[in-house]
């Protein structure tokens, strides 16, 4: 076995990649959401895939939003400021 009995993940890049993640996939989910609102019935996309793109932007931002909470709890727990 060549792998630490306690492998730690690189916190400070997922904290940066959330944050940045975040944003992006809300401006994706109102983006797609506002576009899906205005197709009319024989344009291209059609409203049902849009609907399903704002949907997985809203999905991953939830997730992007989730591991920033996670990456939070865990720094501040390694530095003894925050809940164990």
């Amino acid at each position: 076995m060549s792998e630490p009995l306690h492998a730690h993940s690189a916190l400070r890049l997922r904290l940066l990649l959330s944050a940045l993640f975040v944003p992006l996939f809300l401006a994706g989910t109102v983006f797609f959401g506002v576009w899906a609102a205005d197709t009319g019935s024989g344009d291209s996309p059609g409203r049902g895939m849009l609907v399903v793109i704002a949907a997985v932007c809203g999905a991953l931002a939830l997730l992007a939003a989730a591991d920033l909470l996670v990456v939070i709890r865990r720094l501040r727990s390694e530095r003894g400021t925050g809940p164990r």
